[in-house]
């Protein structure tokens, strides 16, 4: 059994069992988190695909813990106009397990 949800503006395919790192929440480590943005379930042959939504769909999910990912560097030049420009950046992200899909 799997689903397709939608959080934080990405659609992610996911498993119970799954690890996934997803854009920030605001909550805390070891609490169980509800996502009701259900875009589809499938349960061996048998497919809802939702319009937008899957009716009734929820995926539960534990919060193992809040972190950063690794460094991008950005990089920016113009040739022969003495233009450089260095950036960097890290993105925040949440850790969550699933733990149950019901339909």
């Amino acid at each position: 059994m799997y689903a397709v949800i939608k959080t934080g503006g990405k659609q992610y395919r996911i498993q119970v069992g799954e690890k996934l790192k997803v854009e920030q929440l605001q909550v805390e480590n070891g609490s169980e988190l509800v996502i009701d943005q259900v875009l589809m379930v499938a349960d061996g042959d048998k497919v809802s695909v939702g319009t937008p939504l899957v009716s009734g769909a929820k995926v539960s999910a534990t919060v193992l813990g809040q972190g950063r990912h690794d460094k991008i560097r950005i990089f920016k030049m113009r040739r022969r106009k003495h233009y450089q420009k260095h950036q960097g950046h890290r993105q925040n992200y949440t850790e969550i397990q699933i733990t149950a899909i019901s339909a």
